[in-house]
């Protein structure tokens, strides 16, 4: 018969993931700075560094940026942002 695990009486532990992600910005009619698409989760920062130069050369955005930070889903807790590559004009992080 089966059993299911027995408690330790400790709170789970805390899973920690990487996000790495990868935002662009255009210039609006007034000249703001508008995100040119909703972020986009990348899976690797090498793939989000070479995504990035990518769109930077291409001279379509006034700004790319990516950048990785540590993330507890569970909880909702985010590190601090650590930019990976950056382009241009893009607005001051959070």
């Amino acid at each position: 018969m089966w059993k299911p695990p027995s408690s330790t009486g400790q709170p789970p532990e805390r899973k920690l993931k990487t996000l790495v992600v990868l935002m662009a910005f255009v210039r609006d009619e007034e000249g703001e700075l508008q995100p040119a698409f909703e972020p986009r989760e990348v899976p690797s920062e090498d793939k989000a560094k070479m995504d990035a130069r990518r769109m930077a050369a291409l001279g379509t955005y006034a700004g790319v940026i990516t950048w990785s930070r540590s993330a507890d889903l569970v909880n909702g807790e985010f590190g601090e942002p650590v930019v990976l590559f950056q382009y241009g004009d893009v607005p001051e992080m959070e």
